[in-house]
């Protein structure tokens, strides 16, 4: 369990910009086994927050602990998975995903049979020796999530992973995720800028507010799972739409507030 009290962080100024205020008090908690989304305002601190989970980034104020100990730094119980690839491209898929092993002193052996298990898991079984340059950006980030795995974290810290890529190859994804979590159960923190996409995979919506970042409310998602099968009918469902347009109206209205108080809406 994953317990946020009170979080607040303030960015020092610099140079003559002021300093800013990214979050202030933030409250949230996330269970055991849930697949948590998070839905706001460009710049409202998603990141800043998931960042500060993964013990990457440190708050002025408040508690973030995980089954009650504080996080203090990054811990083997916590992976992240990032908008931009990041991988090493000099180097195979298979030692790609198995890096996180490797740091950890696992045997190479070892190493390769969980690595070859979480590429067939992903689906990108035979590609194990191909270079990330040789890879399309899909299946870049889907070697990006089984290294995430490899290290078999209690949570999975995920920041618009699928944000850069095309809508089909999202979709694709978005599928493919639903079905690893439905195997796995692991905790998934997940950030996106879709309505859409927050609702078809999340147990929960936690939306945030404009900067400075808060939890405004929290939805629940009462859609069926498994949901990895059922995509088609899930997004056509009556109670999607109903889930995706309150939360629309809820993110419209934030932006016409911006905007009047003359500032500009976010991207």
């Amino acid at each position: 369990m994953i317990e946020i009290s009170g979080v607040s962080k303030t960015f020092p100024a610099r140079g003559k910009d002021a300093p800013v205020l990214a979050l202030k008090d933030v409250d949230l908690r996330i269970e055991d086994g849930e697949f948590l989304t998070i839905l706001g305002p460009s710049g409202c601190g998603k990141t800043t927050l998931l960042r500060m989970i993964a013990g990457l980034a440190e708050w002025d104020k408040g508690e973030i602990t995980v089954n009650g100990t504080p996080v203090r730094g990054p811990g083997p119980d916590r992976a992240m998975v990032f908008q931009a690839f990041a991988l090493m491209p000099w180097a195979t898929v298979r030692d790609n995903t198995a890096f996180g092993l490797e740091l950890r002193g696992v045997p190479k052996a070892q190493r390769r049979e969980r690595a070859d298990e979480l590429l067939t898991l992903v689906g990108l079984k035979g590609f194990e020796n191909r270079l990330p340059g040789q890879l399309s950006g899909g299946m870049q980030q889907r070697v990006g999530l089984a290294r995430a795995l490899a290290v078999d974290p209690e949570i999975l810290l995920m920041d618009e992973p699928f944000g850069a890529l095309d809508e089909q190859t999202r979709r694709l994804l978005q599928e493919e995720l639903l079905l690893i979590w439905e195997k796995t159960r692991k905790t998934v923190i997940f950030i996106t800028h879709s309505m859409e996409e927050a609702v078809l995979l999340g147990d929960r919506v936690a939306l945030m507010s404009p900067r400075p970042g808060r939890i405004l409310n929290i939805t629940q998602v009462p859609l069926p799972r498994p949901r990895a099968a059922a995509v088609d009918q899930i997004e056509g469902s009556a109670e999607f739409a109903k889930i995706t347009a309150n939360l629309w109206g809820q993110l419209r209205e934030m932006q016409t507030i911006r905007v009047h108080a003359g500032e500009e809406p976010a991207a």
